[in-house]
């Protein structure tokens, strides 16, 4: 409703993991390093945990479009409430492979046999799984069997793992720690202090083509920060309902009362 009023091309705060809107705040910024550095230097495992919405699915769609499609095949598994056949025909199906075996042990084999080809002419192969908190000890034990896989000089497989802090948890279980030895590059993402918040509201508010209408007042930004601990997601939920408040009052200006308004909806809606 707002996004004419306002003059925007799109809708500033959307939810989706949008990578062009991604704002790279030092945090973020410092965990696209280390995917690039792990990935790049060919250490085996990654571990990226951070708290819900703070943004590790968009950062690993923008990881993923900065990878060199001439160098690098990747895997990216979104849904990994799997068996261990279902997650190896999985990975298969998004390296590309339409013919797959059926068993799990030839689907070891076929899988080894397929990175093995890829290495052979240069490629690199990244399998990344998001919120793989929800991995089954099965399925990680399998993905851990498949980090063996390796020639005399380098891994066959890179293997991002990206989770909420419940995988910090579990990757600390005494049953995973074969797994856990094989992490060389982990990071946790944190919330947005109050100035990176700012400055990403900013930044979404401009890549959706505002022209400075409208302006968060201090105390505006200071409630959406209280009110969200920092959390992107939440920061685009209120922020996109302040606006909609401001907008109903036809004001270039979104205050205070407009933030408290969309914090009473939130929790209306979690009650």
């Amino acid at each position: 409703m707002y996004q004419s009023f306002y003059g925007f091309r799109e809708m500033p705060f959307n939810i989706t993991p949008d990578p062009r809107f991604l704002y790279l705040s030092p945090t973020h910024q410092e965990a696209l390093q280390h995917l690039k550095f792990g990935v790049q230097e060919r250490k085996g495992f990654i571990v990226l945990v951070g708290e819900v919405g703070c943004g590790k699915t968009t950062l690993c769609r923008r990881f993923l479009n900065e990878l060199d499609p001439a160098r690098f095949d990747t895997a990216l598994i979104l849904n990994p409430r799997v068996t261990e056949t279902q997650m190896l025909k999985a990975i298969l199906t998004e390296l590309g492979e339409t013919k797959l075996a059926r068993s799990q042990n030839d689907l070891v084999a076929q899988m080894s046999r397929v990175l093995l080809e890829r290495i052979g002419k240069g490629r690199d192969i990244v399998l990344i799984i998001d919120e793989a908190q929800n991995l089954k000890f099965e399925v990680l034990e399998q993905i851990r069997l498949l980090s063996n896989l390796e020639t005399d000089k380098q891994k066959l497989l890179q293997i991002v793992l990206m989770g909420q802090p419940e995988l910090k948890d579990i990757l600390g279980r005494d049953e995973l720690r074969q797994l856990r030895q094989r992490i060389l590059v982990h990071y946790e993402l944190h919330p947005l202090s109050a100035s990176d918040m700012n400055h990403y509201i900013q930044h979404r508010l401009t890549l959706a083509g505002s022209a400075g209408r409208p302006g968060f007042t201090t105390w505006a930004l200071r409630a959406i920060h209280r009110g969200s601990r920092g959390i992107p997601r939440i920061v685009n939920n209120l922020c996109d309902k302040a606006m909609l408040s401001a907008f109903i009052r036809e004001s270039d200006e979104v205050n205070y009362w407009d933030v408290r308004r969309a914090i009473k909806d939130m929790e209306n809606l979690t009650a």
